[in-house]
């Protein structure tokens, strides 16, 4: 009998999928990803654990994100790791180390999607001051992949991290692949 209801289950799980057969949800944001925001996922992702040397922006890979955008070490990288990300993944652009740079008016979207890019504006700065990779959104969840930040979601952190933030602390979304079919 046991075996009977072991095959059972792996027949149920084959036909609808392990997640129909135990109730979750599959959200947008999880469906089927295109191939370049795939891609740029697998490179943030691979990033994850990667921290400073002596938490001052140095480190070795550090200085490698500093330098895909022609800065030196020292430099805030954010906008540098979204970038170098990016070209990893085989995009031309974006490639600043300027976060207000990365959400340019005619790339903003409402609707964020794997792989978009988000930014943090902060009050007394009075601009974008921090920036991110969009892994998913669950509900009013963003969860993220981003270079510079830490545990507390600093925009002066020690390393890559992945982060949930809840949308309203998001000012702005950008999609550098619209029109992009790929």
């Amino acid at each position: 009998m046991a075996t009977v209801k072991f095959l059972l289950c792996l027949f149920c799980a084959a036909v609808i999928g392990w997640s129909g057969l135990f109730g979750s949800r599959v959200l947008k944001s999880e469906l089927r990803v295109q191939p370049t925001r795939q891609l740029i996922l697998q490179v943030a992702e691979s990033q994850l654990g990667v921290h400073e040397a002596t938490g001052h922006n140095d480190g070795e890979v550090v200085e490698r994100y500093l330098l895909y955008t022609g800065n030196t070490k020292g430099d805030p990288w954010c906008a540098s790791f979204v970038s170098w990300v990016y070209g990893q993944a085989g995009c031309q652009q974006p490639r600043t180390a300027w976060s207000p740079s990365l959400l340019p008016l005619s790339k903003r979207t409402s609707n964020p999607e794997p792989a978009d890019v988000f930014g943090v504006y902060f009050p007394g700065l009075r601009r974008i001051a921090h920036c991110g990779i969009v892994k998913m959104q669950r509900g009013s969840w963003i969860i993220t992949v981003e270079g510079n930040t830490n545990v507390a979601g600093s925009r002066e952190g020690d390393g890559v991290y992945s982060k949930y933030r809840h949308i309203r602390t998001i000012k702005y979304f950008a999609s550098w692949l619209k029109g992009n079919k790929s």
